[in-house]
């Protein structure tokens, strides 16, 4: 029977719920297990590590003392390989805080207030006056109990908080399902009835009388209306609003095509925050008759139309236009000096920008428009995050009633 190690390179094709297409290449280790005489592959996201597993399995292989993948996993390293997994499909931003998340499932975990857990991390030491309580990081994985999990979340919960602690379940559950996947295992079930975090407050959101001020004073403010008006009427998160381009925006087809967000400072990636937020959002009349408008003044980058929501630049004496427009907008400077001014002049309580959104979701839910349609328009995975964590009323109780007494007489 060989013993002989091999690596393979298999690319695949997914196909998005917008209907683009996106490779994936995994590197596959291919063996025959001694003890079984079956044949064996182990996946990998990166060359790398398929490499370094190839080099582990064919020095245990010649030298008789193979124990199998299974004992050699680690929590730790189940994380790290799942992250790298993630890696191609997150942007940074988003992997960074994954990261920060994994710390919690890993270990080990600063016992003491949040300002020792901040020293630590600052100095890579551990703070003074706190201990250190390991976690699951060098448990193996084949060994992790139920109870084990179910112990270790209640320590987060109790030290970090409920929100992290069901935040980094998640994370470990899909690392483990991902592990098994590849070392044919069987993962431990995750714990029921741990408890649900404190719900959060749902944010404070326009009534629809008071967005229909909002956007008919938008159309008389030509220079930065639709600044504002736009997420109410497209339902963008502000990372993909400051992100669009021109080219993004359809006439023909009538639709927005979301499929890039702006980071923090102001650079553009080509991914958005999960695959199903690349999307098409359909155009509304009103929307259609503000972007053309925009168009003709919007500022240009070199003389081209580049950005759909670019800083403004510096003004200079009338009539010469704006001096150094059309690059981009950060989300600071987009929140106090665009939105938070244009809401005060209007006359509106304020809200946050993300609020918008929840108006957009939550005015079309109330019109009677199905979750289903909903969740694709805003970008959503799964229409249970759309009615969990989007929906709220707008309308009155009046409206509920008689919307009932429709419905029985």
């Amino acid at each position: 029977m060989s013993n002989s190690v091999s690596i393979t390179r298999r690319n695949r094709k997914r196909v998005l719920r917008s209907g683009q297409v996106v490779s994936q290449t995994r590197y596959v280790v291919n063996y025959r297990e001694p003890r079984t005489g079956k044949r064996k592959q182990l996946f990998f996201a990166r060359q790398k590590d398929a490499q370094e597993e190839c080099s582990k399995l064919t020095t245990q292989l010649r030298g008789g003392d193979y124990v199998g993948r299974r004992q050699s996993n680690t929590v730790a390293e189940v994380m790290d390989r799942w992250l790298a997994d993630r890696e191609q499909h997150i942007k940074p931003q988003t992997l960074r805080g994954y990261r920060e998340t994994i710390k919690n499932i890993v270990g080990p975990l600063i016992v003491g207030t949040s300002k020792d857990r901040a020293e630590f991390t600052r100095s890579k030491m551990p703070a003074t006056r706190a201990r250190t309580q390991e976690l699951l990081g060098s448990v193996k994985a084949q060994e992790l109990t139920t109870a084990d999990i179910r112990s270790w979340h209640k320590i987060i919960s109790a030290e970090v908080g409920p929100y992290t602690a069901n935040r980094a379940k998640m994370f470990l559950n899909a690392a483990l399902a991902l592990n098994a996947e590849d070392t044919n295992t069987r993962p431990p079930a995750m714990p029921s009835n741990l408890g649900r975090s404190k719900s959060k407050v749902k944010k404070a959101i326009l009534t629809t009388e008071q967005i229909a001020t909002l956007i008919s004073m938008a159309r008389q403010d030509r220079e930065r209306g639709i600044y504002v008006a736009f997420p109410f009427l497209a339902g963008t998160r502000p990372s993909e609003q400051l992100g669009l381009l021109w080219e993004d925006v359809d006439f023909d087809a009538n639709v927005i095509r979301i499929c890039r967000m702006q980071e923090r400072d102001g650079t553009l990636t080509d991914m958005t925050k999960t695959e199903a937020g690349t999307r098409e959002i359909p155009i509304c009349e009103l929307l259609r008759t503000m972007l053309i408008e925009w168009r003709v003044a919007c500022p240009r980058k070199d003389g081209k139309l580049h950005r759909v929501f670019p800083g403004l630049g510096s003004r200079q004496a009338w009539p010469l236009p704006r001096k150094d427009g059309g690059g981009p907008l950060v989300y600071h400077n987009f929140n106090h000096r665009f939105w938070t001014p244009s809401l005060k002049r209007y006359g509106l309580p304020h809200v946050t920008p993300h609020s918008a959104r929840h108006s957009f979701i939550s005015t079309l839910q109330a019109q009677g428009v199905e979750v289903g349609l909903v969740a694709k328009i805003a970008g959503h995975a799964s229409a249970a995050v759309t009615l969990g964590h989007y929906t709220q009323a707008v309308r009155g109780g009046e409206t509920a009633i008689s919307a009932l007494e429709k419905a029985y007489t």
